[in-house]
């Protein structure tokens, strides 16, 4: 899971499910004369209104932080999750609407308003089922919820360029910085000897040797077909997150994720690098 993949919409969606789980235990019902009660009093109330968008939030969540989508009985997860909010939006303003109808047979008597919890649960399940269906259609819910890490500093010039995953060309122990290695038997200051000229195949390999990796980060969720020229995705690349390109075939890139999987980025219009 990838939660640099969340985006503001969801951060509010989290916001309301805490509120809501909030609300389910304060004050439901104020009847006179008698005790107040909470959502867990009414086990059909607490788990069609409360639990129904709690459940419905933990969904949307999870269906964007992960890589591919998922199902659930033929369902993706997404859309599950919005339909859990919206029931519990329904829920909650009928329940507003005829607040005596879920305790009728407890209090006998028309003297009962409704409760915080159920006015604040009512709130919670507007701004959440808003932010549900929201997200995808406003850009500024759209945006990325955490800030995409920077990418690494450059080398300043002369360094020694560091080693692992990120710092590619790293030199190899021993090898002069910028040159060859001197050939054995050749005496110091002499006359080199002539080397044989590249054929075709070589100078095809020593262009594609000019691509340097780079670091990027694409402005839309983009899948990651496999190097193989299949059209299933591998994985899906994120806003937010840093990827290193590691080679270019054409008008696409090779790309690597964090997990150490490959794959070809065919659409590269609008990605930021590093």
């Amino acid at each position: 899971m990838n939660i640099r993949s969340l985006t503001r919409g969801d951060g509010v969606v989290i916001g309301a499910a805490v509120l809501l789980f909030i609300a389910s235990f304060l004050s439901t019902y104020d009847p006179a004369g008698s005790n107040s009660l909470n959502a867990w009093d009414n086990l059909g109330l607490v788990m069609s209104m409360y639990i129904g968008g709690i459940v419905g939030a933990a969904l949307i969540v999870v269906a964007r932080a992960l890589p591919q989508p998922r199902k659930v009985i033929g369902l993706e997860l997404g859309p599950l999750g919005v339909a859990l909010t919206l029931f519990s939006l329904w829920t909650s303003f009928w329940t507003i609407i005829d607040p005596l109808g879920a305790f009728s047979d407890s209090f006998g008597t028309s003297n009962v308003s409704a409760g915080s919890g159920l006015i604040l649960g009512l709130i919670a399940a507007l701004v959440l089922a808003a932010a549900a269906i929201a997200t995808p259609l406003v850009p500024a819910l759209n945006a990325a919820l955490v800030g995409a890490p920077r990418p690494p500093a450059p080398q300043p010039y002369g360094g020694q360029p560091q080693g692992g995953y990120g710092y590619p060309g790293a030199q190899q122990p021993g090898q002069p910085y910028g040159g060859a290695q001197p050939q054995q038997g050749q005496p110091f200051g002499g006359p080199s000897q002539p080397q044989p000229q590249p054929s075709a195949p070589q100078a095809q390999q020593s262009g594609a040797q000019d691509f340097s990796p780079f670091w990027f980060a694409v402005p839309v969720p983009r899948p990651l077909f496999a190097e193989d020229g299949s059209q299933a995705p591998i994985a899906e690349l994120a806003p937010g997150t840093w990827y290193l390109a590691v080679e270019q075939r054409g008008a696409t890139l090779v790309a690597q994720t964090q997990d150490g999987r490959r794959g070809v980025l065919q659409d590269t219009s609008g990605i930021q690098r590093g």
